[in-house]
Formats: C-alpha cells, sequence, structure tokens
C-alpha cells in the first residue's frame, strides 16, 4: 500500500556548503543564502509546528582537499560528506521529519538519496529537475566535475530506480548522457517537452511513474532548471528554461499528490545572483512544495 502523506508537523533542515563537485566557486554560500531569504519564518506561517535546523555540515574547502581522479574530482571527500548527510536524512525520516536539504552543487544528492533509502528501505520515487540530465559516469564526463555524475551514481548503488525516476526541464545534455539515458531507461521530459505538452499533463505522468512504489516521492530541485531570467544566480545558466509559475506547478502537484516526502534545493551560487532573487524564489517553491497555495 502506498503511503499517502500530509503537510508534515516537522521539518528537518540541513544545509551542506558543497563546491568540491563543481568547476565554478560560491555554491557553497547556498544554504545561507536560502536562510537569509526567512526560510523558517516562512515555514511558521505555514503552520508547521517544529523546525529542527541541524546547521550547516562540515566541507573541505577546495584549497585544503586533494582533486584525486580527474575523471571524478574530489569524490573522495564528496561521499565522506555525503556519507554524514545520508545519516542526517535517516535519522529526521527517523524521528517524523521532512528533510529539506540545502545545498551546495548537486552531488549532494548521492548523501539525499542514500538516507532516504536506509530510512524507508526502499529506493524513493525521484522527481529531478534540472538543465542538465547528471547521469554523466566517470569515463563519459568531459569535465571529471562530480555535480554532472550524482543521478548515475544514485541509480548505480540502488539509492534510485530508474523505473520511479523521472527527470524534469532538460535542455543541456552531453552525447555520452544521451546514450546512458536510452540504456538504464530513466523517463525524462525536455523543454521541448514541456513546450508541446504543458506542464500539467508532464507532471501527471511523473507522479505516477515516481509515485508508482510504496515510497514515498524526493523531488530534487536544481535552480538552473528554471530560466535565469527568474533564477541568475546558477553556476550552469542555460536559456529556455521553466518559468516561474512551471516551477511553482511542479511543486503544488507534488504537494497535492499527498506523495512528497523531501525537498532538495541545489546550486544556488549568491555570488553570481541578483538581490538573492535565486534563494527566494528557492524559499517559495519550498513553500509551495510545503502547501503554500494561491486560495
Amino acid at each position: 500500500m502506498t503511503q499517502t502523506l500530509t503537510q508534515p508537523r516537522r521539518v528537518d533542515i540541513v544545509g551542506v556548503p558543497m563546491d568540491l563537485g563543481a568547476s565554478r566557486r560560491g555554491v557553497d554560500m547556498g544554504p545561507s543564502a536560502i536562510r537569509y531569504a526567512r526560510l523558517h519564518d516562512k515555514l511558521r506561517r505555514l503552520g508547521i509546528e517544529t523546525i529542527v535546523d541541524h546547521g550547516n555540515l562540515s566541507v573541505p574547502i577546495r584549497e585544503s582537499a586533494s582533486a584525486d581522479d580527474a575523471t571524478a574530482k574530489y569524490f573522495g571527500v564528496i561521499q565522506e560528506v555525503c556519507d554524514q548527510l545520508s545519516a542526517v536524512v535517516e535519522t529526521a525520516v527517523h524521528d517524523g521529519g521532512m528533510p529539506v536539504v540545502l545545498g551546495g552543487d548537486h552531488s549532494i544528492a548521492m548523501g539525499t538519496l542514500a538516507g532516504l533509502k536506509r530510512a524507508r528501505a526502499q529506493a524513493p520515487g525521484l522527481v529531478w529537475i534540472d538543465a542538465h540530465a547528471d547521469i554523466n559516469n566517470p569515463e563519459s564526463s568531459t569535465t571529471g566535475n562530480v555535480h554532472g555524475m550524482p543521478l548515475w551514481f544514485a541509480l548505480k548503488n540502488g539509492f534510485a530506480e530508474r523505473d520511479r525516476t523521472v527527470q524534469i526541464g532538460l535542455r543541456d545534455v552531453d552525447p555520452g548522457e544521451r546514450r546512458l539515458l536510452r540504456e538504464l531507461g530513466v523517463k525524462a521530459f525536455s523543454m521541448s517537452d514541456v513546450d508541446k505538452f504543458g506542464m500539467m499533463r508532464i507532471m501527471e505522468e511523473a507522479l505516477t511513474i515516481a509515485g508508482s512504489g510504496e515510497s514515498p516521492i524526493h523531488v530534487s530541485f536544481d535552480m538552473d532548471g528554471i530560466d535565469p531570467s527568474e533564477a541568475p544566480g546558477t553556476g550552469t545558466p542555460v536559456k529556455g528554461g521553466l518559468s516561474y509559475r512551471e516551477a511553482h506547478l511542479i511543486m503544488e502537484m507534488l504537494h497535492d499528490s499527498g506523495r512528497l516526502g523531501s525537498i532538495e534545493m541545489v546550486e544556488i551560487n549568491p555570488i553570481l545572483d541578483q538581490r538573492n532573487q535565486t534563494a527566494i524564489l528557492a524559499v517559495d517553491l519550498i513553500c509551495s512544495g510545503l502547501g503554500k497555495s494561491i486560495l
């Protein structure tokens, strides 16, 4: 029997100031930018009874870490941080909280998904919002940046299931990723699909796929999935992304499904932002996922 969720009584926040998975610096300040955008105040206004903020995990800075293998730079250090994150997420679920993970670059998704799998004994349904597929492996990647590989590692290790994983918003996909998407059978909706079919139809299909198992759905939201005109504070912006309303509709429909069990917001770079616009939008999207509505 699938698990139906209501608005959580408790939200567990954890920040992961990780920038080792990307080439461009600055996303390590993302968790602070999101908190500065009044995350806690807006969650209280929604009626969340208990907000537990676990602070930020300790992440070594690039200057003190070793890049190790050039095909997956800093992977050893990233994995250590992801192990810490996994433990926090697992404990939060066991304590009755909804994990809200603040990034940092998208490599942290490996830790979030591992913790959810351990807590619930089944990988979550996964809705992955991103301009990029993030499904490179060390052999296919042209950069060695791990933030372009977390979905591949998650699928490889069983923290995500290809039959319950959906990607939305793709518009910058490497040739090797196209091949891997076909081989792995992950359902992917490009921005061309969004243009053709509309977000409501895509989300209805996404919820059918991601919600097909017994465990709740996790949404991993890379803010570069949104058009740079609305979310300028990302390190890898690509024109032609999701609109403001399309992004909110995703989160609103996830909430209305009654299946949303965890949220992850990543790739916010305050150095590149305008008046904290991207972090403010991230907070509003989190609130839409937790039940904020227009009427």
